[in-house]
């Protein structure tokens, strides 16, 4: 359900579950993580985080929720492996990113989105807390306000919407999106690990 695509330096994993809005199960996370593990052994520069489809993701597989996914400690894990990895990390976000799935998109580097994407994170009507670093990294990226308004009061905000408040980057095309994330990676894939890792060094993480 993760399809894994290694060229050269650079790396594409692509959340690849259709027929559940690519609902991210424990598995799926547990593969996401071990995979970006060993990223950084293979000589990777660049990361990819995309889907397949016209979601991104739905957040978490209900039925794996109902056996506590909601709250296991493998979303915070993989969220820190993303803001930890010493080289750039890039979501290329097919369509709508939903709940739990946010965590590990507010750990990227860059956040890319086609036009008809839409953000929220309905913690606060499941009755669940977000991830624990998801506030700060969110708040950082957009504001206290903002933050509230999406965890606390269900905001479900478009992609233009999301630009304007600073979630994401930039808004391209869906036929352009993996393109445009290629391009923005390019220079890493062509510097040395050390160079590109000590510049993500100086910049204050989100």
């Amino acid at each position: 359900m993760i399809n894994v695509e290694l060229e050269g330096r650079l790396l594409t994993l692509t959340l690849n579950r259709t027929d559940k809005a690519n609902a991210l199960t424990r598995l799926m996370l547990e593969e996401l993580d071990s995979t970006l593990a060993q990223a950084e052994l293979k000589g990777v520069r660049a990361v990819i985080l995309t889907g397949a489809g016209h979601v991104f993701s739905a957040g978490a597989d209900l039925d794996d929720a109902r056996l506590g996914l909601a709250t296991d400690p493998v979303w915070e894990r993989l969220s820190a492996r993303v803001a930890g990895l010493p080289f750039l990390t890039i979501a290329a976000l097919n369509g709508t990113l939903a709940g739990g799935a946010m965590g590990m998109v507010l750990a990227c580097d860059v956040r890319l989105s086609v036009p008809g994407a839409k953000f929220f994170y309905p913690v606060m009507k499941l009755g669940f807390l977000p991830q624990a670093t998801d506030p700060r990294r969110m708040a950082a990226l957009i504001g206290p306000a903002r933050t509230k308004m999406i965890l606390m009061g269900g905001a479900r905000i478009d992609a233009a919407e999301a630009l304007a408040w600073g979630l994401i980057d930039r808004i391209t095309p869906p036929e352009n999106l993996l393109d445009e994330a290629r391009n923005i990676a390019s220079d890493a894939m062509a510097a040395t690990a050390d160079h590109v890792a000590a510049i993500k060094r100086l910049v204050p993480p989100s």
